[in-house]
């Protein structure tokens, strides 16, 4: 099995800095030389969670507070954390996959609500508990196994 040192990314909350920390990161697992499918997989768990991140707990203060992306890697897969000081989750949980209903005619198709249920459908465990005044959203992927 490669191996990944654990890592550690920053940046800024705003929706400009989410790319290029998306991409740090993913440049951050090189040493697990994920195919192409895994590799696209945290990348989609990673940008709906940052985007979350950016558009619902930070939407007061993005410049002022950054984003931490933590992972390392074991014999389960891939575990990423993603800390924030922006707003606590609702009821304090994060929520749950809820499917999107696609049964509806195409310009009625929601824009949005999808990011949680990609989350959920491709990470194996999804933890959120606020620590102090932090968010801690722990996600595993079985990637890189």
């Amino acid at each position: 099995m490669p191996e990944l040192l654990p890592f550690a990314v920053s940046l800024k909350g705003t929706e400009n800095a989410v790319r290029d920390g998306l991409a740090q990161a993913m440049a951050c697992l090189a040493p697990l030389h994920l195919n192409t499918d895994d590799a696209g997989t945290v990348e989609l768990v990673l940008a709906e969670a940052l985007n979350n991140v950016v558009e619902h707990a930070l939407a007061s203060t993005p410049e002022l507070t950054a984003i931490e992306i933590r992972g390392s890697h074991g014999a389960d897969g891939l575990h990423i954390t993603v800390i924030d000081c922006g707003a606590p989750m609702p009821d304090g949980t994060a929520p749950l996959a809820k499917t999107p209903n696609l049964d509806v005619e195409t310009h009625d198709m929601p824009e949005g609500g999808f990011g949680w249920y990609l989350i959920h459908t491709l990470a194996t465990d999804v933890k959120y508990s606020r620590v102090g005044a932090a968010n801690h959203l722990s996600l595993q992927l079985p990637v890189g196994v």
